[in-house]
């Protein structure tokens, strides 16, 4: 898919995840395509340990072009589960420190509020909020 073009700040060495992306090639109705993945994170800023992982699948014909619905998912925070919505990362787990419970709550605030969310989570592999 082709980067928008948001603004991604570094992060440090130590928390920084390497962008995974996997590319494997398929026949659909006798058309070659390219299966693609791309997991990545997205932080707060100001507590860049606070870390939600987001996954992207889509295929890809031989021209560049998107074929099918992209599919984009959360993983669950202890478990790496698939989650549907950023919320259900959340799901059964509880923070005991009060402004730690805000911090996560602040994070999935800004992914729910994002544009173009989808596309940043097929092209990015950090995204601070």
């Amino acid at each position: 898919m082709k980067n928008i073009g948001a603004s991604v700040d570094a992060v440090s060495a130590q928390i920084k995840k390497e962008e995974e992306v996997k590319v494997e090639v398929n026949e659909v109705e006798g058309e070659e395509y390219t299966e693609h993945r791309n997991e990545m994170y997205f932080f707060l800023e100001e507590h860049p340990e606070y870390r939600i992982s987001a996954v992207g699948r889509w295929l890809e014909n031989s021209k560049g072009e998107v074929i099918e619905d992209v599919d984009t998912f959360f993983l669950h925070i202890t478990r790496g589960s698939r989650c549907e919505g950023v919320r259900d990362c959340l799901a059964g787990w509880s923070e005991q420190d009060e402004g730690a419970e805000e911090k996560w709550e602040t994070l999935c605030m800004r992914i729910e509020k994002l544009d173009g969310l989808e596309q940043i989570i097929c092209d990015e592999e950090s995204f601070g909020l």
